[in-house]
């Protein structure tokens, strides 16, 4: 593995999918974390999702992020090729609204993981935050940057429940 330069790969099995994972690029960017995207399937690209993942991880890929819906087999197949961590994002697509890709993702046979984050927008940024921290226990800047974050997020918090107390003090 390539240690100097880590990335995370996010993988999508088809461009509709990319609204959703917009967030999980955005929250990496944010994190100042290098990423590549990529839209490969598990069903119609098969050869051409191994030979990327093969060569991600040559090139020093850390964590790949795959995202797909109904069957959802894209985070499965990439594990099946790696031993670098692997998070299945189960996108909210089809008639069932992400519920069949969530298990699809979840269910994995012993020896092969995937982590599995929620259906849909939340999982997309939950997906890059995870990913982040498994960066960050090897990476001190990383680990304070999504430090940092977090606590952000909680100011903000904070921010809005002190706003809803003045206005209902007040009125």
């Amino acid at each position: 593995m390539n240690d100097t330069n880590p990335f995370v790969a996010v993988l999508m099995g088809s461009d509709s999918d990319l609204a959703t994972m917009q967030g999980c690029i955005d929250v990496l960017d944010k994190l100042g974390i290098a990423r590549e995207v990529r839209i490969t399937s598990a069903h119609r690209t098969p050869e051409a999702t191994r030979e990327y993942v093969l060569d991600a991880e040559r090139r020093g890929c850390a964590v790949f992020i795959a995202a797909a819906g109904m069957a959802a087999h894209l985070a499965g197949a990439v594990a099946a090729q790696t031993l670098r961590p692997v998070i299945g994002v189960p996108i909210d697509a089809g008639p069932l609204k992400g519920l069949d890709a969530l298990l699809s993702t979840v269910q994995m046979p012993a020896g092969v993981p995937v982590a599995s984050v929620a259906i849909g927008s939340a999982g997309a940024k939950n997906a890059a935050f995870l990913a982040a921290q498994v960066l960050g226990v090897a990476d001190s800047d990383v680990h304070s940057r999504v430090r940092a974050e977090r606590a952000a997020s909680a100011e903000g918090v904070a921010a809005k429940d002190r706003a809803v107390q003045q206005k209902l003090e007040s009125g």
